[in-house]
């Protein structure tokens, strides 16, 4: 068994109130582990808390109360160990596909042999050949979302955390885009938390889904997802796979009419 590599330690996380209001609390007490090289799914209903324990992981925003632990080094601020892809596409608009992708490299200072050889090798790990020299406002939403993952991972991340990434992508490019990351999981296996409210894409990318109660958020239950690799779309059509559909969708419903309920 891979040992741990993320320890998630009574992490809660309050929001002050703006103009008087009381404060809101996102998180309550999170406690959660993740070993090397697993892919975990975070689920849950909108507005959970979920992306927020994401960013603390990443370190763009810190907890009320506990601590993020990365290799048993606590997490103060943003690092070149943890990629981030966002939903919306963050890429910056006026560098090509490119240089987009050896931006985290040459600012850690890698030889431009070095910046070249990982930014190809990723170009054709993504699809994108023939589309280096482009700009994001040239391609289309999913080809900038693999841009935004090549980015993410050209710099070797210890761990790769997703936000909801393919949240603003039609179905069918959906799937595509989650068979690619899958892929490219199963050769690189780098340790992956990737934040999802689409059940199916919950199980279907993960080892382990956990799910989150209404806010304020806390891991209620963890699923493990007994599936091998590699996986085909036509494993969301078989019993096993509508079964652990069935449960997270009454998990999840209950979690939403207690969200509606306050």
């Amino acid at each position: 068994m891979s040992p741990t590599q993320l320890r998630i330690q009574g992490v809660s996380r309050t929001f002050a109130g703006a103009r008087g209001k009381p404060p809101t609390q996102a998180l309550l007490p999170v406690d959660f582990e993740v070993r090397e090289n697993d892919f975990v799914t975070i689920l849950g209903p909108s507005g959970c808390g979920k992306s927020t324990l994401l960013r603390i992981v990443a370190g763009l925003d810190f907890p009320t109360t506990g601590q993020v632990l990365l290799d048993g080094a606590p997490v103060t601020g943003p690092g070149a160990d943890r990629g981030f892809v966002f939903q919306s596409y963050t890429l910056f608009p006026w560098l090509t596909v490119e240089q987009n992708i050896r931006f985290g490299p040459r600012e850690r200072g890698l030889p431009e042999t070095e910046q070249k050889e990982r930014s190809d090798f990723f170009i054709a790990k993504v699809g994108l050949r023939g589309f280096e020299h482009h700009y994001p406002k040239q391609l289309s939403g999913g080809m900038q979302q693999r841009t935004a993952i090549a980015r993410a991972l050209a710099n070797d991340p210890k761990i790769l955390l997703l936000d909801e990434p393919f949240g603003a992508l039609d179905n069918q490019t959906r799937v595509l885009m989650q068979e690619l990351l899958l892929g490219i999981w199963e050769q690189a296996r780098k340790t992956v938390l990737f934040v999802t409210h689409d059940i199916d894409e919950a199980i279907f990318m993960a080892n382990r889904v956990a799910v989150f109660s209404a806010r304020p958020g806390r891991i209620k239950s963890e699923i493990a997802v007994p599936f091998e690799h590699p996986r085909h779309y036509t494993l969301k059509t078989t019993p096993e796979f509508m079964a652990i559909k069935a449960r997270l969708t009454e998990e999840i419903r209950a979690e939403a009419m207690a969200a509606d309920a306050h």
